[in-house]
């Protein structure tokens, strides 16, 4: 009788952000043979600007992850296939080349399916689905560490009373995707030799790391020259490298093109921001502020907003044929993160109230640490604020976010003898840098906009005229 072989949906990865053209898998949230619903999350990948979750665009059964995690995808490739109508029956397992056993006869469906699809993803509607069933090979029981697996093993005699027994190699084809079959080919590997975690009696991408982490040792010393002083144990020591990508790999290059490109000029002013500190604890004192955390990074961001309205330039970006102004001051907040310094930006800011700033920048700085920051929050930022001082910093030149005019860097608070009224006293000073882009702005207006920096967090009552 003759078959028909059922179609297989695939799910690319797709650009979720303007100009996308990569990303990294972070981690899976589904399994293969786990049944999925319509934007249930299925991965979690790393772009060049945030962690995004990527949600299923079919209900289905999963038939195949198609990429590991820590691996660097191309927009457009497939990284999930779901299994055709009928995977809801056992799936088998996969084979030594990465294909599925299928049973002789397969049940011909003729009757068009779509599925529950999101927009723009998916199957197409006209595209017709066959159901097939699957055999299913009966797998031993995954053996515990205090269960040892007592069958005899190729040399006749139980894998547990053989010497390494752990990477004594198995009889048999191991199961392996492709990619971590690749890896294993790389690092010169026997996947036979590789105790299997995988829900199927697979290996794993981490059970092939994990075994190569503990040959290391054995490879790098061998059993007859053993270490006869701490000077010779410290040569077997490696190096630890760390891959450049995600945010890392992006940053990288984006503040390369942004060194060479735009004709850095930093300037540096020293302020006594004392009266500012004690302003602040008033502040704390207010029952509407009660809820938000107020910090001098906040009286910053109102200061540097307030002075971008009296140094409109500032807020300017620069092209071949003109300058173009910004009449919204999008504040963009370097944030240092696990996965790198990223800077996303606060919408309108000099529109918003102090509450609102402060409430902002709590959460923009919350999300950005737990890596949930959205691809929006990244894009159209005019000028940047950072704070090298939480590191005990006094000061530095920062680098222009690619795109915007100035960057303002705020220092660390130190008490240090300073006049004050005619007489030395001991004052809270800070030091704040500016660094622009001289094709913008000249050395008159980066001095301006920098003193009126200072002006307004030496006596914040400034900003109220």
């Amino acid at each position: 009788m003759s078959t028909a072989p059922t179609e297989a949906a695939e799910f690319k990865l797709p650009d979720v952000g303007e100009g996308l053209t990569e990303a990294d898998i972070a981690s899976w949230k589904v399994a293969v043979g786990d049944t999925v619903t319509v934007n249930q999350v299925l991965v979690e990948i790393e772009t060049a600007k945030a962690l995004v979750e990527l949600p299923s665009p079919q209900a289905g059964v999963i038939e195949a992850l198609l990429a590991e995690a820590g691996q660097t995808v191309q927009v457009g490739t497939p990284i999930v296939r779901f299994a055709g109508e009928g995977a809801n029956d056992d799936a088998a397992p996969p084979q030594e080349d990465g294909t599925s056993a299928e049973t002789p006869a397969q049940e011909q469906q003729g009757e068009e399916k779509t599925g529950n699809t999101l927009v723009g993803y998916g199957a197409s509607a006209e595209r017709r689905r066959a159901r097939r069933r699957r055999g299913r090979e009966p797998q031993p029981p995954r053996q515990t560490p205090s269960e040892p697996d007592s069958s005899p093993g190729p040399a006749g005699r139980a894998d547990h009373d053989r010497p390494g027994a752990e990477t004594g190699a198995r009889s048999g084809p191991a199961l392996a995707s492709p990619p971590v079959r690749k890896l294993a080919k790389d690092l010169g590997i026997d996947l036979r030799e590789v105790p299997p975690t995988g829900l199927r009696g697979n290996v794993t991408r981490q059970d092939l790391l994990d075994y190569h982490q503990r040959r290391q040792p054995a490879q790098q010393v061998p059993a007859t020259a053993q270490p006869t002083s701490s000077a010779q144990t410290s040569q077997t020591k490696e190096e630890t490298r760390i891959p450049v990508a995600g945010v890392r790999k992006a940053t990288a290059a984006a503040m390369v093109s942004s060194a060479f490109t735009a004709p850095h000029v930093t300037v540096f002013l020293d302020v006594d921001v004392t009266e500012s500190l004690e302003f602040l604890a008033e502040l704390k004192q207010e029952p509407v502020l009660a809820h938000v955390k107020i910090t001098p990074m906040l009286l910053l961001a109102r200061a540097v907003c307030w002075a971008v309205g009296r140094n409109p330039m500032v807020n300017g970006r620069f092209t071949e044929e003109q300058i173009i102004l910004s009449p919204e001051v999008n504040l963009g907040i370097a944030a240092a993160t696990e996965r790198g310094l990223i800077v996303p930006n606060i919408k309108s800011a000099q529109q918003m109230s102090l509450v609102q700033l402060a409430e902002a920048l709590a959460a923009l700085t919350e999300r950005a640490r737990e890596g949930k920051t959205t691809p929006a929050e990244m894009k159209d930022g005019t000028l940047t604020i950072t704070n090298v001082g939480v590191f005990g910093v006094d000061s530095g030149t920062p680098i222009l976010n690619p795109g915007e005019s100035a960057i303002v860097a705020f220092g660390r608070i130190r008490r240090i003898p300073w006049e004050h009224q005619d007489q030395i006293a001991l004052r809270q000073v800070t030091t704040l840098a500016v660094s622009a882009d001289h094709r913008i702005l000249d050395g008159k207006e980066m001095a301006l906009f920098l003193s009126d920096i200072g002006r307004a967090l030496a006596d914040p009552k400034v900003m109220l005229l």
